[in-house]
């Protein structure tokens, strides 16, 4: 479990404000408008109105005592740029910003920003690579070119055991696990056997495995 200080409550801020809650982390959350924390009230730890541009309020939530500080402003960068800069100042450990551009990306990490993570363009390149094509169910990005695809299985490789198939050694990548009738089955060993109806969780570089699935 994590002390987590949450800025801006807008759509994205309230969705991670929840998801921590449901993961069982401890949320502080803070946004200058009443109404929207008000929204969060019923799935976070606490919660303050209040100015993240003032240094004075921001020293007055102890911020170097939480163990993640998230700026989710997205309705004025330069205050997000400010409120970044003073958690740092304050003593803020580990402070993950929101940026919709590159060159925020940049001005953000250059005044305290330990990561930034693009909401938009992040889920813009999930939906366009998970709608590609009809055989991708599922789809994670890894770092470094990696990913993890979920695939149907195809046509070729039913009633094959993965020994047989060697897909390591011809393709490059892994199957982790086999989904059969919704049940993932991560206990995958070489006399595994694809059958008609299932889909596989292959992880492995993403030109291999766009080239073998033909995606």
């Amino acid at each position: 479990m994590k002390n987590i200080l949450l800025i801006g409550l807008g759509r994205f801020g309230r969705h991670m404000a929840r998801q921590f809650y449901t993961m069982g982390h401890e949320v502080m959350a803070v946004d200058r408008q009443e109404e929207r924390v008000n929204r969060v009230l019923s799935f976070v730890t606490d919660a303050q109105i209040g100015d993240s541009t003032d240094g004075a309020f921001l020293a007055s939530l102890g911020v170097g005592n939480y163990d993640l500080c998230v700026v989710a402003i997205g309705d004025s960068f330069e205050n997000s740029l400010v409120t970044t800069s003073l958690l740092k100042e304050l003593g803020a450990g580990r402070v993950i910003a929101r940026a919709s551009r590159g060159i925020q990306e940049r001005l953000l990490l250059r005044n305290g920003a330990d990561e930034v993570v693009y909401p938009e363009k992040q889920l813009a390149r999930w939906t366009a690579i998970r709608y590609s094509s009809d055989h991708i169910l599922e789809y994670w990005a890894l770092d470094q070119g990696y990913a993890v695809y979920e695939l149907d299985v195809p046509a070729a490789w039913l009633g094959r055991s993965l020994d047989q198939l060697d897909l390591r050694q011809k393709y490059g990548f892994n199957i982790l696990g086999v989904r059969y009738a919704g049940q993932l089955d991560m206990d995958v060993r070489p006399q595994t056997i694809l059958e008609a109806g299932a889909s596989v969780l292959v992880l492995g570089p993403e030109t291999l495995i766009r080239k073998c699935f033909d995606i």
